[in-house]
């Protein structure tokens, strides 16, 4: 599974073959420039889930984060609600939800029974930072371990397909694996989960630069240094620009015809003259005013 945002990158991620395709609120951080995933909306996430659709239209499975702030109300019809709009309006195939409390829970299979198909998330649940004091792993001890153990077969019981696991010891993500009928997607979270996850810009190194690195998780192998290239592309762009290589006639394809040239040319040369004609006979006018305008309209 990868997690993209826009019509290219769902481009690209179903030309790879990749299985699943998740739009993370991760959107709100990597693509908005928020610190958190909170900020974005259900509208917003809608927009992202539109592009790629159509960037992704038919193979891999389509997935929708729930931002927060959408679903984990009492009122569980709120969280269903909204769940079809990101299937209706948004053309995913399921959505996504994090937590595995016993609330989570009946808000999943009610959505479930609703008829959309659900991907449940434990472990580091960004969307619950305030809670947790940060992006922190999760399950380090084994009392919170044992935790989401339970959290990942209440999700299981409720009706989820499959739960990502992200940020736990790897022993902890594969007892669970184990534990679990159904299918775990890990993120920093070892080997033994039955898939993997990471974001398009963090694998390609998107954020890449000759001098530094932005912020990567640890658990991101980078598989391309794509913000270099990007960064070298638009630098050489802007000197060729200045010093005028580009475009050149390398890069000026429209051509006209011999004899239109000509009677352009023509036309030019006409409209020049008349416009030389209409600059005397403005020139004349601008002094008559001017003298007017002082009052010695008087002639001798």
């Amino acid at each position: 599974m990868v997690t993209a945002y826009d019509f290219p990158s769902a481009v690209h991620v179903d030309r790879a073959g990749v299985d699943v395709l998740l739009v993370g609120d991760s959107c709100a951080m990597v693509e908005l420039g928020f610190e958190t995933t909170q900020p974005i909306t259900l509208d917003q996430m809608i927009h992202h889930c539109q592009a790629v659709k159509r960037g992704a239209p038919n193979r891999p499975l389509l997935v929708g984060d729930m931002p927060f702030g959408s679903y984990e109300y009492k009122d569980v019809d709120i969280a269903l609600k909204n769940a079809y709009r990101m299937v209706k309006e948004g053309g995913m195939d399921a959505v996504k939800f994090e937590g595995g409390s016993e609330a989570r829970a009946n808000i999943v299979r009610h959505v479930v029974e609703g008829g959309v198909a659900v991907l449940g998330h434990v472990g580091l649940t960004p969307q619950a930072i305030s809670v947790l004091g940060g992006f922190r792993a999760q399950g380090r001890t084994a009392a919170n371990a044992r935790s989401l153990l339970d959290d990942a077969l209440r999700l299981q019981d409720a009706g989820a397909f499959a739960v990502v696991l992200e940020c736990v010891p790897a022993n902890v993500a594969t007892a669970i694996t184990e534990a679990l009928e159904i299918p775990t997607i890990g993120i920093g979270a070892g080997g033994g989960t039955s898939g993997q996850v990471l974001v398009f810009h963090d694998l390609l190194g998107m954020l890449s630069h000759p001098h530094h690195e932005e912020f990567v998780p640890r658990f991101c192998k980078q598989y391309a240094r794509v913000g270099m290239e990007i960064t070298n592309g638009l630098a050489q762009f802007k000197e060729e620009v200045k010093n005028g290589a580009f475009p050149g006639n390398d890069y000026s394809p429209y051509k006209m015809n011999k004899m239109e040239e000509e009677i352009f040319n023509e036309l030019l040369n006409n409209d020049s003259k008349k416009e030389g004609a209409s600059a005397s006979s403005l020139e004349d006018t601008d002094e008559s005013e001017q003298l007017n305008l002082y009052g010695n309209n008087k002639t001798d």
